[in-house]
This record gives structure tokens, sequence and C-alpha cells, in this order.
């Protein structure tokens, strides 16, 4: 890397990692950092883990930065950049002025009136792919991820839908059939994530009396591949669940692509077969042509949209 180059700094805070790196001005990341996020020790603790990230990846090179871009996990308003809601994995994580505080502790490292840009960590993902991976080109994309949990990023005309109340592509609370008798993370029953997540996937397992020996959706795959019928019924349960949600949700959005990421997919066929199945009994027929692709990012897709969101900024 030039030291004449212009960068900026793309964070991802997860629950259990915080991964930042350097981009330049076409998002290729330079040089990717990670740590464990203190998430259980507070605010504090986590915005010094994103100062010591960024300390790492400037320690060797005469650069200050051109802007960061964060995405986070919780509800944000991305106008202030500040945490509206969180889930208890993170301590006091609500009401968390992140951009403020990311700035303050930065410091010199910025360059002057350098922008800080705080959004969901989904909605940097949506912006990786919609950028630079499989939604590129798209007018309009969903971008759905199932892994621990599930959500969803929506992009029009290359801008971020965000609602009125920062909550838009909050797809993990749409009411689902088939997971009426499993409580959502947010207390209510039958909710997607219930049952379509990965820990939704497990939880149903258990519901249909699943060998309590197996303890994740990892487990249930891999007792679903080795002929255990109910494995392969909560495994394909749960994919269709997630079909389902997505064919309500293409019929109100309308999107050019819907691009589906995250661990959960990486099951495979297994997984994408009801998945696919259960879009196209329920969608109607002017939307069976909407495509429904992999994403080809992967851990890289926040990261990149994050230094999007970055060299974006007003």
């Amino acid at each position: 890397m030039a030291a004449s180059s212009e960068v900026v700094l793309a964070v991802d805070i997860g629950g259990t990692k915080t991964a930042a790196a350097l981009a330049d001005r076409d998002d290729v990341l330079l040089r990717i950092e990670t740590a464990a996020t203190p998430a259980s020790e507070g605010p504090a603790a986590v915005i010094a883990t994103v100062a010591v990230l960024a300390d790492r990846l400037l320690g060797t090179v005469d650069l200050r930065l051109s802007g960061v871009g964060i995405g986070t996990a919780g509800v944000v308003d991305a106008g202030t950049g500040t945490i509206v809601s969180a889930t208890d994995t993170f301590a006091d994580w609500p009401r968390t002025p992140v951009a403020a505080l990311v700035r303050e502790a930065l410091g010199d490292l910025l360059l002057p009136g350098a922008p800080v840009v705080v959004q969901n960590d989904v909605d940097a993902h949506a912006a990786g792919e919609y950028r630079h991976g499989a939604a590129a080109g798209s007018d309009s994309a969903l971008v759905v991820a199932v892994g621990t949990g599930v959500g969803a990023g929506l992009i029009l005309a290359g801008d971020a839908v965000r609602g009125a109340h920062h909550v838009a592509g909050e797809i993990a609370h749409l009411p689902t059939p088939g997971a009426d008798h499993l409580r959502c993370p947010c207390g209510r029953i039958g909710h997607l994530e219930a049952i379509g997540s990965g820990i939704g996937m497990h939880a149903h397992f258990r519901s249909l009396g699943g060998d309590a020996g197996i303890r994740d959706a990892r487990g249930v795959a891999g007792a679903a591949a080795s002929g255990d019928p109910i494995a392969q019924r909560a495994l394909t349960e749960s994919a269709a669940a997630v079909g389902r949600a997505l064919a309500g949700a293409a019929t109100i959005l309308d999107p050019q692509r819907i691009v589906v990421t995250g661990g959960v997919p990486n099951i495979g066929d297994a997984w994408w077969r009801p998945m696919r199945d259960a879009f196209h009994a329920e969608a109607i027929d002017a939307l069976q042509s909407t495509p429904i692709l992999p994403g080809t990012l992967g851990d890289d897709a926040p990261l990149r949209g994050a230094a999007a969101s970055a060299w974006r900024a007003p």
C-alpha cells in the first residue's frame, strides 16, 4: 500500500468478534485485523476495541483516515450514528452514540472533517453485496442473512431503506406459518427467527423430539445428512419458513434480486431446495422469476459495505 493512498476504516462489530479493515476508494480491503468483542463489558470497551484495531492497521503506515464506516449489531439511527435498541448480548448498548465516541477515540488518526458513518450490520452486509457481490448491477435488492439469527437489508437505487423507526428489513420478526409453537428472541411467538435461524432450526428439532445430544443447527444438518428423519423434517421446515417469508417480503417490496447469505445456507442443497420450493409455492406469478441467489462476499460483505458508506457519505 503506497504511502499516498487514501483509505477509510471499515468496521464490523458483531456479538463475538469485531473486524476492522483499511479500504481503498474501490472498497477493496487492504488489510484486516480482528479481536474479540467485549460486548458484556459495555460501550467503552467496545469502542476501545475499535480504536485498538485502528492503531494496529495504521501502525506501520504514514496515513490518516479519510473516513470510518461501521456496521454493528443492533437497531441504528444512521442519521446520528446512535444505537436505538439491541439484544442483551451488548451491555448498555442502546442509546450509545457510537459515531461520536469513535470519532473521539480515534482522534488524530482521522483527517479533519472525515465522516464517521454507523449503520446496522446487515445493512452494511447488504451494501457490500449490492455494490460488489451477488446483487451488483441490480436496481434493487433484498439481502437476507440467515445465521444465528435472521436479518435483512433493502437497497433501492443505491441507497439503504431504513424506515421511520430504523427497522426496515427486520424480516426476522415476520409472523410465519409453522413457527407458532416457538418463541422468538424478541419474546413473541411465531416469528421467522424462531424457526428459520440456526438457533430456531435447532429449537424446532428439539420440539419434534429430536436427539438431546445434538446441540446446534450444524448438528441437525449432519444428522439430516445421515438419514435422521426428525432432523430432515426440522431442516426442511426451517428452510421452508424462510422461503415463505421471502415470498411475503417480495410481494411487498418487489426487489429485482433476492440475495441470501449467512451460515445456515451453507448447509447446501438440503436447505436451498425446500427454501426455494416454498418461495415458489407462495409467490404470485409475477414474482416467480425473481432470482434468489447465494451471497458471494462472505465475511467481507459488511466490511466492504461499511467502507462504501464512508466513501459516499455527504
